[in-house]
């Protein structure tokens, strides 16, 4: 199994919900966990816009941070090592225009992340602009089909279009959560199904499958080829826990080290 595929994976969404911390509590467990020096975690502490000056008041900061723009506009931010911007658009406003109202204002070497759909992508996605797709959420109407979000994978592998996976992907793998009566997706699966879409297959129902050992076998089955791009297109997704991946993928007997 090449270590790449998850490598840097995991992004700490600390402050979103539900676990919604404190920015004091969600510092603490970034600093610990940047300590610890995981492989799995990015080491990317992710905030959102409205709360840049919160951070700013702590005498802590994140060595790598991700803006999460929830402002009408993208406030300054050069004094922070934003080394991504992630926007959602608050209608259906096409990817190339957010991106040239946005982009050309962000300091070179910050990347740019326009939420969509969860669908096949459609119409022009500018160069160096990735994509944000939405796996779930607090209800369980957020949660795209197996399809779309199938569709949406493989328009970015056959487009050579990087995108980020936020919310519901709280376990390893596909499960199904009484409290929401939905599956939820599983992180595995979506590392998995893009590798699957690198390699010209349909990554349905590698997303679909709640088999754990059959995902273990394939993650290590994928050659190293395959995980370098299939990692290059996902280039993480968030995560409101960060012991929790590192357990999973411990118990699955991916990793060695401790969550």
């Amino acid at each position: 199994m090449s270590p790449i595929l998850f490598t840097a994976l995991v992004d700490d969404a600390g402050l979103f919900p539900p676990t919604s911390l404190h920015m004091d509590e969600a510092l603490a467990r970034h600093r610990r966990d940047e300590e610890r020096g995981s492989a799995v975690l990015a080491q990317r502490f992710l905030c959102p816009a409205s709360r840049l000056d919160g951070l700013r008041r702590e005498d802590y900061v994140p060595r790598r941070i991700g803006l999460i723009v929830d402002t009408p506009e993208v406030p300054p931010f050069d004094d922070l090592p934003v080394d991504l911007v992630e926007i959602r658009p608050a209608d259906d406003t096409p990817v190339a225009v957010v991106a040239r109202r946005v982009a050309a204002r962000l300091p070179h070497g910050v990347r740019l992340f326009v939420e969509v759909p969860a669908r096949a992508v459609s119409g022009d996605v500018p160069e160096g602009v990735g994509l944000k797709v939405r796996c779930g959420g607090l209800t369980g109407d957020a949660f795209p089909p197996v399809e779309h979000l199938a569709a949406f994978i493989r328009s970015c592998a056959d487009r050579e279009l990087p995108f980020k996976a936020t919310a519901g992907l709280h376990h390893a793998v596909r499960h199904f959560d009484p409290s929401l009566g939905v599956d939820r997706h599983g992180f595995l699966n979506l590392v998995l199904a893009v590798c699957e879409a690198v390699e010209q297959r349909d990554p349905a129902p590698v997303l679909r499958t709640t088999d754990a050992d059959r995902l273990v076998r394939h993650a290590r089955s994928v050659p190293a080829d395959t995980a370098k791009h299939a990692r290059e297109l996902l280039v993480s997704y968030g995560s409101c826990s960060t012991a929790t991946p590192l357990a999973d993928l411990k118990e699955l007997g991916l990793i060695e080290e401790d969550a």
